[in-house]
């Protein structure tokens, strides 16, 4: 895995590899297995926690570059802390595909899971769990993006 790993790392710009580094520490650290897979896009590194056999996040590579996939089932314990992003992100957010299960269970495939409801900014959003929460690694972003996951890891203890 260590090799798959090192592949991974060298698609990974390099002023985000100390970054990638530290969160992939820190999520092995706690609880999470990592798994790699390559794709068209490239790799998708996934930290899936072993207690519960979940995901956690995921590091995906799109064209606009790399981002954190995050999924957070515990959104509900600590939603103040989105009103915490910077703007761009809340943006992001804000933009992202609303989860068609939430508002009609039959409008998306059953095998689906089901997106989050959240307040952003003093709004009710319905997301879906693909889409809502993948912020692009950024110097900005970085410190909420490790936040975030000590955020989720601490409201599911």
């Amino acid at each position: 895995m260590d090799e798959k790993f090192n592949l991974f790392m060298e698609t990974v710009d390099e002023n985000f590899r100390s970054f990638v580094t530290q969160i992939n520490e820190y999520l092995t650290a706690n609880g999470c297995k990592c798994e790699i897979k390559l794709q068209k896009s490239g790799y998708i590194v996934s930290y899936v926690l072993n207690k519960s056999n979940r995901t956690l996040a995921a590091f995906v590579s799109r064209k606009s570059g790399m981002k954190l996939r995050i999924y957070p089932e515990h959104i509900q314990k600590y939603q103040s802390f989105l009103d915490t992003l910077p703007e761009k992100t809340k943006k992001e957010i804000k933009k992202a595909s609303v989860c068609k299960r939430l508002i009609n269970p039959n409008d998306c495939n059953p095998k689906c899971k089901m997106g989050y409801t959240f307040t952003l900014d003093g709004e009710q959003y319905q997301k879906c769990r693909y889409m809502a929460f993948q912020p692009a690694l950024s110097s900005e972003n970085n410190p909420y993006i490790k936040q975030f996951l000590e955020n989720e890891l601490q409201a599911g203890e």
